[in-house]
């Protein structure tokens, strides 16, 4: 409006009367126009109207026009330009054009009272607000709006929604203010419709898109974050197609285009590659030449991957570098440079390779440097490098290093010390940045776990106290099975020596069950209260090789349910088992043992390489009441391969009694003792699932008439134990995406193998005659079994008097019943004088038969696969497993689905 209204007021100025017109129009037409110039003025007075929050000659200060100077229409209009260009003001006006009292009328932009964003679902405010610069009591300007609009767009390409839009919208509001709406329209996501390949020969379209991170839409990839576009992920995929060729010999392999185009809807992309295979490529001579004195070329190219003949990789290449590097390393050259040479024969298609390693010094360590720890003391990390201030450097010890470093569980993952150039080239400077993380743990949970059933769990632990790298631990539990209480203490360097030691005191109630009946109920089985402490003592002997000894004192006491299995306050077998009769008591175990520990891990929380292994040997018989000699083995061996872990394990362990067996039918070992298999070591088999058991099944019917059958309703499943096992497994872990891997999930695939053998077989609870027909033959049931009759066992006293049923009239006129040793009439007392005549019948104890069947003492393999993993939830850890049993044997208990939480087995 302004600068119209000037270049009005200026024609006013120029433009004749209409009588000079027409006189010009009445002029000969050689007479020239005439030309009247515009007046030139000055500024008389300068004011600014409007300004509320701005002071006036800030106004000004963004314009030329100054008291006393002249101004025309151009300068005028300039003015106007340069206000409106300073985002400060909505408008601007100027008066007094025809006096020289020139006024600024101004308009200033609003304050913004909010930020309102409407129809975001995907991205929350948060996401969003931080990205913007608008914000309440800033100045409102369309330009800032228009940026953020802009902004907001790139914020969902960046979620791969091209389609979405966003609409700002003004609501104003008294005292200049003004409410900012984004109305956004998110869009779907735009998804990659297609990838085409153009110019591939030697391997088809899907073969390339395999190696690709960006996937094709289709509906089996409806879970996949990598269907979406992703420019970055455009150029990683043309660097994936370059190594994949470089890997397969097409050296002169290039990508000439890549190209992303968008469908007219928005919703998906179509993309497509140029690209140039080249011909393909054999290996040259490969040579090594050393400027290094000690190091024969000859011999170091005969350990390189890659021969004269084979198809050429690229991947090799880097490999090799990187591995003459480390051999540098390994004898203190710590920046060796390693340059390949190309020989590039286009004709015979053949790649030589000459790696070169230039002169280099031998290196020392200037000194190491930590830095990060606050709380963590420095000896507790320096005591765990394996080269100090003043060593040869020595590539393979500073990875040594790091890896015990990493093992503490004080600092952050992925650890790495820092190589750093000292202070003269044949000096290094060792940086160890640890970031470090909470070492301590408090943990109160509650869970539910297929093994104990419901779970509460307190426990305090604190793996690096006072910052000295001590452990210190207490711990109480409860579940349906079992109990205990336990305190800890673990001091890694005793007096700043290479010596370990530590503690425990305990006291656990664990109560072991059996299974009966069809729906595999469990029902209790003995209880064995042990209460006891250990110490424990280790040495290293070399670099990966440690000694470790123990002493253990523990009380165990074995008891039964009275009211289930006792009678006349003794054991029952025929309610308990002989084997369980057996087990009862009190026992003192005075242990001492010792184990030969190698121990070569990258990481005891999360290995991905090396090996673990354990030969352990243990000794019960310095005093106490058990003897025996029990030998274990347990070994780990882990690989990397490319992201995915694999790893196998091995263990297995015999015990043999220093003791005589208390009887025929009784194992010297006693059940408390031995070796059990099954859930969750054994994924695959119920806890305890594996190995020797008795298996006891009650009949029900006549033998006599043929009726008898075997009835599951009325069976128990006691497992025994025994005295020698093996299991080995593989497991491979799967690489996973970061966000996955943030999430604590672990999954894997595995297979095992393994058995549990080697018992006395016990000797029969009970034996029952077995049914005859007429002619005196044996019968048997419909199932095959022997048809058994019931066994009659006579009631003694405890001195071994036969009892007698004593029939009498009672007072209230009933007739009753008494025992008594008396054959006629009845005593008072056992043994007695008799008084009356009326003849007694004997006291017996009727027992139902029962087949009583010794299953799975047999070293023959078990085998089971399945898949796995493990989760660190926000409720506690959560381990779940399907597997199932391949291999079993006869009378071994399978379990398709195992899960835990709220504890760790």
């Amino acid at each position: 409006m302004a600068g119209t209204m000037l270049s009005g007021v200026a024609m006013a100025q120029t433009t004749p009367t209409a009588p000079a017109a027409q006189a010009q129009q009445a002029a000969p037409a050689t007479t020239p126009p005439v030309i009247v110039s515009a007046p030139v003025r000055n500024i008389r007075s300068l004011t600014v109207r409007g300004s509320q929050r701005i002071e006036p000659d800030t106004v000004l200060s963004y314009t030329k026009l100054r008291v006393g100077q002249p101004y025309t229409t151009e300068s005028l209009d300039q003015a106007i330009v340069d206000l409106l260009a300073s985002d400060l003001l909505a408008d601007a006006q100027i008066e007094g054009v025809e006096t020289g009292d020139i006024v600024v009328v101004v308009r200033e932009n609003p304050i913004i009272n909010r930020v309102v964003l409407e129809g975001n679902k995907r991205l929350k405010d948060d996401k969003i607000v931080k990205e913007i610069k608008l914000a309440p009591r800033q100045i409102f300007t369309r330009t800032a709006v228009r940026a953020d609009v802009a902004r907001i767009v790139e914020l969902y390409r960046r979620q791969g929604r091209f389609a979405a839009s966003v609409e700002p919208q003004m609501v104003m509001l008294d005292q200049n203010r003004v409410d900012v709406v984004f109305e956004i329209n998110e869009g779907p996501k735009s998804k990659v419709r297609q990838i085409n390949i153009i110019g591939n020969d030697q391997y088809s379209d899907s073969d390339l898109r395999k190696e690709m991170y960006t996937k094709q839409a289709r509906t089996f990839r409806i879970f996949s974050s990598n269907t979406s576009y992703d420019q970055d992920r455009l150029a990683a995929d043309q660097q994936k197609l370059r190594q994949f060729y470089l890997t397969e010999g097409y050296a002169d392999f290039r990508v000439i285009s890549a190209v992303a185009e968008l469908t007219p809807d928005k919703r998906d992309f179509i993309i497509t590659y140029v690209v140039e295979e080249g011909p393909r490529y054999k290996f040259g001579d490969v040579k090594v030449d050393s400027a290094i004195r000690d190091f024969d070329g000859e011999k170091l190219a005969a350990t390189l991957p890659m021969k004269k003949g084979d198809w050429y990789n690229a991947k090799l290449v880097e490999d090799s570098i990187d591995s003459l590097s480390q051999y540098a390393g390994l004898y203190g050259y710590a920046f060796t440079d390693v340059r390949p040479e190309f020989q590039r024969d286009r004709e015979a298609l053949t790649m030589g390779i000459n790696f070169f390693l230039a002169e280099a010094n031998r290196t020392y360590v200037e000194r190491v440097e930590i830095t990060g720890n606050t709380q963590t003391q420095d000896k507790v990390i320096r005591r765990e490098m394996r080269v100090a201030e003043g060593d040869a450097f020595n590539a393979f010890m500073v990875k040594r290093s790091q890896d015990r470093i990493n093992s503490l569980g004080y600092f952050q993952d992925k650890f790495e010390i820092k190589q750093e150039q000292g202070s003269t080239p044949d000096r290094i400077i060792l940086a160890a940045n640890v970031e470090e993380r909470s070492t301590g743990e408090l943990s109160l949970s509650a869970g539910f776990s297929s093994l104990e059933k419901f779970i509460l769990q307190a426990s305090i632990r604190q793996n690096n106290f006072r910052g000295k790298g001590q452990t210190l631990s207490a711990s109480a539990s409860y579940s349906s099975y079992s109990k205990s209480v336990e305190l800890g203490f673990t001091e890694p360097y005793l007096f700043d020596k290479n010596i370990a030691l530590g503690g425990t005191l305990f006291r656990r109630d664990y109560n072991s069950f059996n299974y009966y009946g069809s729906g595999r109920d469990r029902n209790d089985l003995y209880s064995q209260l042990s209460t006891g402490g250990t110490l424990v003592a280790g040495v290293p002997l070399t670099e990966y090789w440690q000694l470790s000894g123990r002493y253990t004192l523990q009380q165990d006491k074995v008891t039964l349910d009275e009211d289930t299995y006792y009678t006349n306050g003794e054991c029952d077998p025929l309610k308990a088992g002989r084997y369980l009769c057996d087990a009862i008591g009190n026992r003192l175990t005075s242990s001492i043992g010792l184990s030969l520990i190698y121990d070569s891990l990258n990481s005891r929380l999360r290995p991905s390489r090396g090996s673990r292994v354990v030969l352990g040997a243990d000794f019960a018989g310095l005093g106490g009441d058990v003897r025996y000699i029990r030998g274990r083995f347990d070994g780990d061996k882990y690989w990397n391969l490319g992201g995915w872990v694999l790893s196998a394990g091995l263990e297995g362990g015999y015990i043999h009694a220093l003791q005589d067996s208390p009887g025929p039918g009784i194992d010297p070992v006693r059940i408390t003792d031995r070796f059990y298999l099954g859930e969750p070591q054994f994924r695959g088999f119920d806890i305890r699932g594996v190995g020797p058991r008795i298996r006891r099944t009650y009949m029900t019917g006549d033998a006599a008439s043929g009726t008898q059958a075997l009835t599951t309703d009325n069976s128990y499943d006691d497992p025994l134990g025994g005295k020698a096992y093996y299991l080995g497994k593989l497991e491979l872990e799967p690489p996973l995406g970061s966000g996955i891997s943030e999430l604590g999930l672990r999954p894997s695939v595995f297979v095992q193998i393994g058995s549990l053998f080697s018992l006395t077989r016990p000797r029969p609870t009970a034996e029952f005659e077995q049914a005859t027909d007429a002619s005196g033959n044996p019968m048997f049931n419909k199932d095959g079994s022997p048809s058994l009759l019931p066994r009659v066992d006579p009631i003694r006293t405890d001195t071994g008097q036969a009892l007698y049923l004593n029939s009498f009239t009672n007072s209230s006129g009933s007739t009753s019943t008494r025992l008594t040793t008396c054959t006629t009439g009845y005593a008072a007392t056992y043994g007695g004088t008799c008084v009356g005549g009326e003849t007694n019948v004997a006291a017996v104890n009727t027992v139902a038969p029962f087949l009583e069947e010794y299953y799975g003492d047999t070293w023959k393999p078990r085998l089971s696969v399945g898949i796995g993993v493990n989760w660190n939830s926000p409720f506690g850890p959560l381990r779940i497993d399907v597997a199932k049993a391949l291999l079993k044997q006869k009378g071994d208990d399978t379990k398709l689905i195992t899960f835990n939480v709220g504890t760790q087995f």
